[in-house]
Formats: structure tokens, sequence, C-alpha cells
């Protein structure tokens, strides 16, 4: 019985490794001002990565993250249960302005962390890089998701 149990974890995590290699990885910046701030992100836009986000991660590179796209402005609720480092959680509207920031997320803490007001997507990034880099509500996120690339 243990051993059966203990294959199927080993599985589920062999699982969620292929997830993690199979997201799309982009790059993303976010003007603060008159400053520009470069990211590559993992985009998780099937309902599957979205919930997977960046659980069972032991660290996360200073210019990395992951973007959630939902696809559609709506209300958003995010936790960090099995989420293993702080991050910042950056709220944007559709066109992708930030309208709030969760800063420094507790690590395996199930409490909701929501804006308040519906999003289209989240931007995760190492907890305290966005009071490093001075990055504010009212920032703007360019992503071909906020479809604002061009120019």
């Amino acid at each position: 019985m243990i051993r059966s149990i203990l294959t199927f974890t080993a599985a589920l995590f062999c699982l969620a490794g292929a997830a993690f290699a199979q997201r799309a990885v982009t790059p993303l910046e976010v003007r603060s001002g008159e400053t520009s701030h470069r990211f590559t992100v993992e985009v998780a836009d099937t309902p599957d990565a979205v919930q997977q986000g960046l659980m069972f991660r032991e660290e996360l590179a200073p210019d990395a993250g992951m973007l959630f796209d939902f696809g559609v402005t709506r209300p958003a609720s995010m936790w960090m249960k099995n989420t293993l480092i702080p991050l910042d959680m950056l709220f944007i509207k559709e066109d992708g302005q930030v309208v709030a920031i969760a800063r420094n997320a507790q690590p395996h803490s199930l409490r909701s962390i929501s804006p308040g007001v519906p999003v289209r997507g989240v931007l995760e990034i190492p907890g305290g890089r966005a009071q490093e880099l001075g990055i504010q509500p009212g920032d703007r996120i360019i992503h071909p998701v906020f479809g604002n690339t061009g120019g």
C-alpha cells in the first residue's frame, strides 16, 4: 500500500514537471513612469496551468515570473497553497494597467488574495521585487495578452 502511494506521488510530481516544461515562455515589460523593467514569464492560460501556478517551485529568478491569462476580465482570487516562495502578485486590467499589488504573499497560505475588482490577468514575480523596482498600481504591463505590444 505504501509503495503504491509513493509511486502515485512520484507520478504526480513527474506530471507537474512536464506541465512546467510545456508552458509558453515569453518576454514581458513593466513600464513604470519612464522606466522599463523586463521579465521572462511563463504564461498560464489553461485551467490546469492556472490552478498549478508556481506551486512546488523552490526558486524564481529575479527577472522571471508567471502571467496568468484568464482570457476575459473577471473577478480573481489567488492563494499560496503549496507555493514554497514568497511572491508579489500584480493584478492587471484588460488594457495592461496594474490595478493592485499584493506584496510578499506568504508561502503555503490559504488566505484568498483578491484586488476587489475584475481583472484580465495576474503577474506573479519574486516577493519584494515590485517594491525593489518601484512598481506601483497605475504602471503598465506590456505583453501580447493585453494587445499592447505594437509600436
